[in-house]
């Protein structure tokens, strides 16, 4: 009985531990949201699978063997592409020429009023070309993008403002208007035109420079006249000799001629070199000294009021004058040397100039002059106030009140004859056959009122053989 209880006793302790020894079920849940009556309820794994089961969401039943895996689910839409702004459009440049010349003032600028201690800030950069700026005289810096350079702290004023000297070193001459009755132009600087690089003057009115042989009233070159009609025309006269050019009651003036003998043509090449000028009982005496060598600094101006030499410093604006023997009458550089203005108030005035014969004239025009004598000779410009309708003279005549011209019209180089008619014996003499001084002013009867050309615009385009005026 004991042994049967003992084996009774082992056999259920076998099946207890048999009982323990077998796994539990694993508890599993469905995982899928897109089963609700399923997700999260927990269920058992059966006995093929007690411990690997899954749930079966679509059946909600453990399954031994996973589910196949559901459909994949469509890719999301591409998102929509971003719009990107377009980069702004490059800076317009400009396909114009840059700004003209500025304007050149004539005066030198003021000193600077205000001192920087730093560079200014840059200039303003325009996105369209800007207005071009004023600028002085003095040649300015080139133009960048970088912040000029500090002014320096202590800048020195200029002593005085007055203009500089008009007169240049080499090229073209610059030249002003000395007439303060025009303020629109007094003062300005302009530059010679090239048909007359070293001489010329402002015209106030139109504000131009105009060649001093260009002008009605003009004796230049070999020698050609512009008479007070305006018409060009050529008078060779002879060399060594005296031709009377103006003669009037109160007023005669005879050119001396110098020249060289042209062998290819029947008359001389021919210069004015002196004048003899008389008027009431005075005589002025101005003319070229014989030069070899030119040479501008040098003054080879020969002047004589009654027979007495005037000396003049050698700077422009040295004036003389003689009040004591002849009330106005003024004499005044218009360059350092070799350039004078002779004015005598209700008169004349006179403008003259010393100029050699250049090696490059010598070889254009075959003159054929060697180093020993350069011809200095005297260009010329005149203005009469006091001429009667009957004045004569070569140039004289063309202010008459019936002048008609007798130059032959038409051709490139129109020449006045008249040799014999307009010879004198002398620098001083009044024997010419047109002669009229007798060193009293007449009254004006029907005389050509020269005022009426001072605003004459004259030009050539014929290089220098022709000239056009026009009122």
């Amino acid at each position: 009985m004991p042994k049967i209880r003992t084996l009774l006793f082992l056999f259920f302790l076998f099946l207890s531990a048999a009982v323990e020894a077998k796994p539990k079920p694993k508890k599993v849940k469905c995982k899928d949201k897109g089963f609700p009556q399923c997700y999260k309820s927990e269920h058992y794994c059966p006995a093929d699978c007690l411990r690997t089961c899954v749930v079966d969401c679509s059946s909600c039943k453990p399954v031994c063997t996973p589910p196949p895996p559901p459909p994949p689910s469509p890719p999301p839409p591409p998102p929509k592409p971003r719009k990107l702004k377009s980069p702004p459009p490059p800076p317009y440049v400009y396909s114009s020429p840059p700004p003209p010349p500025p304007y050149i003032y004539s005066s030198p600028p003021p000193p600077p009023r205000h001192v920087y201690s730093s560079p200014p800030p840059p200039p303003y950069i325009y996105s369209s070309p800007p207005p071009p700026p004023f600028i002085y005289s003095s040649p300015p810096p080139p133009a960048t993008t970088e912040p000029p350079p500090p002014i320096p702290p202590t800048p020195t004023p200029p002593t005085s403002l007055s203009p500089p000297p008009s007169s240049e070193a080499s090229g073209q001459k610059k030249v002003r208007c000395k007439n303060r009755s025009f303020p629109h132009c007094y003062g300005m600087e302009l530059t010679c035109p090239t048909d007359c690089p070293g001489q010329c003057e402002v015209d106030c009115v139109t504000c131009s420079a105009v060649c001093n042989c260009n002008r009605p009233g003009a004796v230049c070159q070999d020698p050609r006249f512009i008479g007070g009609d305006g018409i060009t025309f050529y008078f060779h006269g002879k060399k060594d000799k005296d031709f009377c050019i103006v003669t009037d009651s109160n007023l005669h003036i005879n050119a001396h001629f110098i020249g060289r003998r042209n062998v290819d043509m029947k008359r001389d090449f021919t210069w004015v070199q002196s004048l003899g000028i008389l008027f009431d009982s005075h005589q002025l005496f101005i003319g070229a000294r014989k030069t070899s060598t030119w040479d501008d600094a040098n003054d080879r101006l020969s002047l004589l009021f009654n027979n007495q030499t005037i000396v003049l410093s050698n700077r422009e604006g040295a004036t003389w004058s003689n009040s004591t023997t002849y009330e106005g009458i003024t004499i005044t550089r218009t360059r350092n040397t070799n350039a004078v203005e002779i004015n005598v108030p209700g008169n004349f005035k006179i403008k003259a100039v010393v100029v050699p014969i250049t090696e490059k004239e010598s070889r254009i025009h075959k003159y054929g002059i060697t180093q020993e004598d350069c011809f200095a000779h005297l260009d010329l410009s005149f203005k009469f106030y006091a001429l009667s309708g009957k004045v004569n003279g070569v140039l004289g005549q063309t202010y008459g009140s019936n002048y008609v011209s007798r130059a032959k019209m038409g051709v490139a180089m129109p020449v006045l004859g008249g040799d014999k008619e307009f010879a004198s014996s002398g620098p001083f003499a009044t024997d010419c056959a047109v002669a009229r001084f007798n060193g009293q002013l007449e009254g004006k009867d029907s005389s050509l009122e020269v005022t009426a050309y001072d605003n004459m615009s004259c030009g050539s385009d014929m290089e220098g053989e022709g000239v056009v005026c026009k009122r």
